[in-house]
């Protein structure tokens, strides 16, 4: 047996390819499919099977892509009704694959439609030897049930039962595959390692430590951490089957003048994804900016809507390109152009820039001092309550689109994240609104610290 794991930072997403002798399956596939597709044939293996261990709410999956280039069959949950051809699965279904036994749990909790996919390699032994839980079992942590409004005691619960009595039943030696690691927000705590097994989690996993229903229950359902947008729509998608990549509209370099034209379509939105302190000396007035140094796909599937063209100011075409590439995992799929020049061309042509004051930690500590000045700390707020600087307003930065009434537009305003990357995102919301003397943390918290001016 063959086992490859495939790791996507940011999103935190693990997929797997495992495979016989001239065979394999891919779990849980990302949207950019290539990756596979060369593995596969680095191996001298053909992708027969297609396994998805539940609708995935935080990225798009690229089965469809997938199926279609290989003619492999889709494997999906029974519960998920899928409008897509696919085999359904129910508890205790089992599926072969050369010397591979599949079979499968039912585990609903995390989603009303997860599975595990337990696999014996019966050339070595009958009792299964590998576990893709899915988002049911990480390292460290459980999936959260708290992403279908009305249902979160109720996952809460049936996810107790079934990781109790079914997944962590499997032999203490079964290795452990999730579909995600430290990082992701589909669990509340994950582990950094990508991979455990059953009996490790057992012993020292602390949600599977605790023996009461209703304190699991209440672990999960109390302070969790918010849930991005786009987790609403991509289980959604994934059930009806995302529009294949070769169909979506192809990514084009614009000159000023046309990208100036299209840009005043209402059905368009800008999204400057350069660094901040780049976006602070010069920006397009009225767009996103999100960095790609920063979690840019969860970023964008929060904030952007998701039914409006985007136009990209980026750093280069390569840059460009792979922030398509991103934007698709999360569903947005509306990128048709790129500034072609940068900001420079833009310019040069004769066109309107903003710009937003980037402080170092000693400035900001300097103009704070201001009773006027409003310092916005725009993390979370399990991060604010860790730590903040004394008389910081707590909004997170995603939380603008709809709170940023609550702040006054004509006084001064400092928005401070962790490092600097949100924080630009927060002023770019800001200026949307209508404030005018905005400034960005540049360092934020991190770099506050690092001088030396947080109080002990």
């Amino acid at each position: 047996m063959l086992l490859k794991q495939f790791f996507i930072e940011k999103i935190a997403h693990s997929s797997y390819l495992i495979g016989g002798t001239t065979t394999c399956a891919i779990v849980d596939p990302s949207r950019d499919v290539d990756r596979y597709l060369e593995a596969a044939e680095a191996e001298g293996l053909r992708i027969t099977h297609i396994l998805e261990t539940h609708l995935h709410a935080d990225f798009v999956s690229g089965h469809m892509d997938l199926a279609e280039q290989t003619g492999a069959k889709i494997y999906a949950p029974a519960a998920g009704h899928c409008t897509f051809e696919h085999v359904p699965l129910s508890d205790g279904d089992i599926f072969t694959m050369e010397d591979m036994v599949f079979r499968v749990l039912e585990t609903p909790g995390h989603t009303p439609d997860c599975l595990v996919y337990a696999v014996s390699d019966t050339s070595r032994g009958d009792t299964p030897v590998a576990a893709f839980t899915g988002d049911t079992l990480f390292v460290g942590d459980v999936g959260r049930p708290d992403l279908f409004p009305g249902k979160a005691r109720e996952l809460a619960g049936q996810l107790y039962d079934n990781l109790h009595t079914k997944v962590m039943t499997l032999p203490p030696e079964c290795m452990v595959f999730p579909a995600h690691g430290a990082g992701s927000l589909c669990g509340k705590a994950m582990g950094a390692m990508r991979l455990s097994t059953i009996g490790y989690e057992n012993t020292y996993n602390p949600a599977l430590r605790i023996g009461d229903t209703e304190e699991f229950i209440h672990s999960l359902t109390v302070d969790m951490p918010p849930a991005p947008d786009h987790f609403a729509r991509c289980s959604d998608i994934n059930r009806k089957g995302p529009a294949l990549v070769r169909t979506l509209p192809p990514l084009r370099a614009m000159k000023p003048a046309e990208f100036h034209e299209r840009m005043k379509d209402a059905e368009t939105i800008v999204v400057s994804i350069r660094n901040y302190a780049t976006f602070g000396g010069q920006h397009i007035p009225d767009s996103y900016h999100i960095d790609m140094g920063g979690n840019f796909s969860t970023f964008a599937g929060w904030v952007l809507p998701p039914d409006r063209d985007i136009l990209l100011v980026a750093e280069g075409p390569a840059q460009a390109r792979e922030a398509v590439i991103q934007l698709r995992r999360v569903g947005l799929d509306r990128t048709i152009g790129y500034l072609e020049g940068g900001t420079h061309a833009w310019v040069t042509a004769g066109y309107t820039t903003d710009h937003i004051h980037q402080l170092s930690p000693s400035e900001v500590h300097e103009k704070i001092k201001d009773p006027d000045i409003v310092l916005l700390d725009v993390r979370s707020r399990d991060e604010y309550e860790q730590q903040h600087i004394t008389g910081a307003v707590n909004i997170m930065a995603m939380d603008l689109r709809t709170r940023a009434g609550e702040l006054d537009p004509d006084r001064p305003t400092i928005a401070v994240c962790r490092t600097g990357h949100r924080s630009s995102l927060a002023c770019s919301l800001l200026k949307q609104k209508g404030f005018t003397d905005v400034y960005n943390a540049a360092g934020g918290i991190t770099g506050y610290i690092a001088a030396g001016l947080m109080p002990k």
